[in-house]
């Protein structure tokens, strides 16, 4: 594993990190397992949130008493002073540590947020102490909009931006990347693989790798995909001709709407399979139609359960009207239910 240090930070981090959502799947004992298994194999950015259900507590567990190996990083969905100082502290208490590396703004995309954060009694005077106090060592934000992330990049006032990054979201080329170079701000690329629908490692990392100081922060859920990255970053990295078709491929499949399996439209109140229900679609494309249907039949039929209630409209960071969608998708489950019925009579 290569290392290298993150933008104007002291941090020497590896040049692939470690998401914190996928062992969120995993029960402790496992989760514990696979993350002590990526830091035997050299990966010691750990990127996680409070909002992010166990995950903080299952990092804690995992790097108890290894705490100098690990650069630890969480971030705060709180706006105001109060919130903040509460959030700060209860992920100090679940990652058993006294200080955080790196404590970032979580999803800044609107103005009336930053205002928020940076008004009196807003959020940023409590970073500003908490910095003062030692708890935490650096500063950054993340974000979905990219006229957000410019303006907030630059502020000057933070030390990290993390903005979705892969060939199929590669909006940040345009700009981002270079403004975040420029003023040494650390660049960590979220949602490499687009959320789960690119699933071919070895082209999405082959892209990413042309940017070294864009630091990925995939998510791993078993020891397997932490050997199949690492190895990845154990060879050269060379795109070939045929490895841009199959970027222009999936581009040309996925388009710009489509779910990124955040997790942030969870939970529906009504018991809608939200983030399952969004990835029909592609289930069906990689199984076939009759396998797709015995593997989702539960998580289409709750589609039925959904009342527009519009709760999840306010929390995608996508804004995609996941309503609108899942109809379509529940429509296109039972035009596959017709289909594999009428071959099999």
């Amino acid at each position: 594993m290569q290392y290298c240090k993150l933008g104007k930070t002291d941090l020497k981090i590896s040049v692939v990190g470690f998401g914190g959502i996928p062992i969120i799947r995993l029960d402790t004992n496992e989760a514990v397992k696979v993350l002590r298994h990526a830091l035997d194999k050299g990966i010691t950015f750990y990127d996680t949130a409070n909002m992010y259900r166990d995950s903080e507590d299952k990092i804690g567990q995992a790097f108890a008493g290894l705490r100098t190996r690990v650069v630890l990083a969480t971030k705060t969905t709180k706006r105001d002073a109060a919130g903040f100082v509460d959030q700060l502290d209860t992920s100090l208490r679940a990652l058993k540590t006294d200080y955080i590396d790196l404590y970032q703004f979580h999803q800044v995309a609107k103005e009336a947020e930053w205002e928020a954060i940076s008004s009196p009694g807003g959020a940023l005077e409590a970073a500003v102490h908490a910095k003062k106090q030692g708890k935490i060592r650096h500063l950054g934000v993340s974000s979905h909009s990219l006229p957000m992330a410019l303006k907030l990049v630059k502020t000057g006032l933070f030390e990290t931006i993390q903005f979705p990054f892969n060939f199929i979201e590669d909006a940040a080329c345009d700009e981002l990347l270079a403004v975040a170079q420029e003023l040494n701000v650390g660049f960590l690329a979220m949602k490499p693989f687009g959320g789960g629908v690119i699933d071919n490692s070895a082209v999405a990392f082959k892209f990413l790798r042309q940017y070294p100081w864009a630091i990925p922060i995939p998510g791993y859920d078993s020891f397997q995909t932490v050997n199949d990255i690492v190895a990845i970053y154990e060879q050269p990295n060379v795109v070939t001709t045929q490895d841009l078709a199959v970027m222009d491929e999936f581009r040309a499949r996925l388009g710009r709407q489509f779910c990124r399996r955040c997790e942030y439209c969870l939970p529906c109140p009504n018991g809608v399979l939200i983030n399952q229900a969004m990835m029909y679609p592609v289930l069906a494309k990689r199984m076939s139609p009759k396998v797709a249907l015995e593997f989702s039949q539960k998580t289409m039929e709750s589609v039925l359960q959904c009342t527009e209630c519009g709760d999840c409209l306010t929390r995608c960071p996508y804004e995609l009207d996941i309503p609108k969608i899942l109809r379509s998708y529940y429509e296109l489950y039972q035009q596959h239910q017709c289909e594999v019925g009428g071959r099999s009579q």
